[in-house]
């Protein structure tokens, strides 16, 4: 397999730009100067390539919707808040090649036609923005930022902004609340983004490693981009593995790696000998899947739909057999209940009903109505009812935990106690 992303972790200091220099950081830029906006816009679109953040929107075609007829400044915004529990794979990028990151956002910056570009880390991310902060000095004294870059006439300001550690600000027009200067509530689309953005400007918001992944697009080509991974999820994708498993870390997979290889050949298999009861492939805001189900499922977007969960943000976690699924599941609706923003009442109050019967069934104290109620409240109050999807991100865990794990429920509620002790 050939490594897009991670090829240079292992290289001491990778993260000086005298360093990633010698490993072709930057080498796109040339190449990249001598094309049109539309030509790179057209090659990444036929790389394939989707966002890695989480939704897996086709990358070219949210670029594409810049208007043509454009008179506002255009804004490129670098997501880079990362706050699904059990991913972290964005940060790892930053640590290790931070330089590949603002070559990325250059190339997108250059095909948009945005002059200012930002990223936006979370606040929590302190050493992550320090490395940031480094490499884009180092970027602006070589020329790779600034006025006329290279000499192409382009000129690029990048800025970092650190949020405060609000779960939605990873929602992208909450986060252009708050980089505003406002409170990090979503906002009602359409106007999507590309047309109304940040201060009302044509504005495209991308997750760190998609936009990592532009700088081999470039260099390679799209044809050589699209030769890896599954006709439909091109590429490669780094997977946060947690859990019960041997080797936790972060990894780099092609798309369409079977669950059971990553399992077993990557992750060193379950821990302490004992069975898989779970995994969630990708992060906290989807469904599980049962053992069986994970068994013959592949690490691509197609495969994890159709077996009812989605590839997500790559936040890959595993629960054994020892695992009691009630008490996940109420730690989970736990920290969506505390970082629902408060702005849709029903996603305000739905929220912490949700936690709270959660909460009571784990406690010994739950009735058996409450399992009925759960799904009530998730298909009735809060999913499809609310200004964005953090609702339908907590619901869809909680309707995936019931539908696959009920029986544990049912003897907690009977038994009036853990089973597992």
């Amino acid at each position: 397999m050939e490594y897009v992303l991670t090829k240079n972790w292992h290289v001491p200091d990778q993260r000086k730009i005298s360093v990633a220099e010698k490993n072709d950081a930057y080498s796109s830029l040339k190449k990249v100067f001598g094309m049109t906006p539309l030509q790179i816009i057209e090659e990444v679109k036929a790389s394939g390539l989707r966002g890695r953040g989480g939704a897996g929107f086709a990358t070219g075609i949210k670029w594409g919707f810049i208007p043509k007829d454009n008179k506002k400044p255009v804004y490129l915004i670098n997501n880079f808040d990362e706050s699904e529990p059990g991913t972290f794979k964005d940060r790892m990028i930053a640590e290790k090649d931070p330089h590949m990151i603002i070559e990325g956002m250059i190339i997108a910056s250059f095909a948009i036609g945005a002059h200012t570009a930002f990223i936006y880390i979370r606040g929590e991310y302190h050493r992550p923005w320090e490395i940031l902060e480094e490499a884009l000095k180092e970027a602006y004294a070589k020329g790779y930022l600034g006025k006329n870059i290279l000499g192409s006439g382009f000129d690029l300001d990048i800025f970092t902004h650190r949020g405060a550690g609000a779960y939605i600000c990873g929602e992208e027009t909450a986060l252009l609340s708050s980089l505003e200067g406002g409170r990090g509530y979503p906002r009602i689309k359409p106007p999507f983004p590309a047309i109304a953005g940040a201060w009302a400007c044509p504005t495209i918001v991308n997750n760190v490693e998609t936009l990592s992944n532009i700088p081999y697009i470039i260099n390679n080509g799209a044809a050589a981009f699209k030769k890896i991974g599954t006709e439909k999820s091109a590429g490669t994708k780094l997977m946060s593995a947690s859990g019960h498993i041997n080797k936790p870390g972060v990894y780099e997979v092609e798309m369409g790696l079977p669950i059971r290889t990553f399992l077993e050949e990557h992750l060193g298999g379950v821990w302490k000998g004992r069975k898989v009861k779970g995994v969630v492939p990708g992060g906290s805001s989807f469904a599980p899947l049962t053992n069986e189900e994970a068994m013959r499922t592949n690490l691509d977007f197609e495969s994890c739909a159709a077996a009812g969960t989605s590839l997500g943000s790559g936040g890959f976690y595993v629960m054994d057999d020892t695992t009691c699924m009630v008490r996940l599941l109420q730690f989970t609706t736990k920290f969506y209940a505390h970082e629902s923003c408060g702005q849709c009442t029903p996603c305000r109050e739905g929220s912490g009903w949700i936690s709270k019967i959660a909460r009571r069934i784990e406690s010994g104290n739950g009735r058996e109505r409450d399992l009925n109620l759960l799904e009530d409240v998730c298909s009735n109050v809060v999913n499809g009812r609310t200004i964005c999807v953090f609702a339908d991100a907590m619901a869809m865990p909680v309707q995936g935990f019931l539908k696959k794990f009920r029986h544990e429920f049912e003897e907690h509620i009977r038994l009036g106690k853990c089973p597992h002790g």
